[in-house]
């Protein structure tokens, strides 16, 4: 019985590891591990070189209907299906490597990540919970993150019927400033350019 506890808490101690180094939160780490709190906060220090944040987990469905997080949570949530439907794999393994395939494919994209490994795991207990629900686009086919209990027969997702502001967030102003910035610097080039 004593090899099987200390397997046990190695495999704890490696599954804490691999989810603080995907940005989870101590609420999580203290909910998927049987760890104590002061051994998960030395593993947290060691790993990040910092002391966890502090403050509540997200507890509301309301910001996974946002355009951009709808769009990545519902993205997570395909690939998090498929692990569960596909590959027989359930709970906490199933998020991590649905998680490791949305990483994966949004740097294929050069995209940056929306949903964080916590919100990606409260999004998944607000499934179990039946506070969300999958709903088919009627237009382009697509399964997306809805509420639960919406009528979805006529659902249009996000992508088919983007919000005019789609997309602009604080970071794609910022880029979208650089060139212009870069731009006012080179009128004299561009005026000896056409003088010659």
């Amino acid at each position: 019985m004593k090899n099987k506890s200390v397997l046990d808490e190695a495999d704890d101690i490696r599954r804490a590891v691999e989810m603080v180094q995907l940005g989870a939160r101590m609420q999580m780490l203290e909910v998927e591990t049987r760890l104590s709190r002061e051994k998960l906060l030395r593993i947290y220090k060691e790993v990040r070189g910092v002391s966890p944040p502090k403050g509540m987990l997200p507890f509301s469905t309301d910001w996974f209907m946002t355009w951009q997080p709808n769009v990545h949570s519902s993205l997570f949530m395909a690939l998090y299906r498929f692990y569960v439907e596909r590959a027989a794999l359930s709970g906490l393994d199933a998020i991590i490597k649905a998680y490791h395939l949305y990483l994966d494919h949004l740097e294929a994209s050069a995209l940056e990540p929306a949903l964080s490994l916590t919100r990606a795991w409260t999004l998944v207990r607000f499934f179990d919970a039946d506070l969300l629900q999958m709903a088919a686009c009627r237009s382009c086919g697509g399964g997306f993150v809805a509420h639960a209990h919406d009528p979805v027969h006529d659902y249009v997702c996000g992508l088919c019927n983007m919000p005019s502001r789609a997309g602009k967030s604080g970071s794609t102003r910022t880029r979208a400033a650089k060139p212009k910035a870069v731009a006012k610097r080179k009128p004299a080039n561009r005026a000896v350019a056409e003088t010659a």
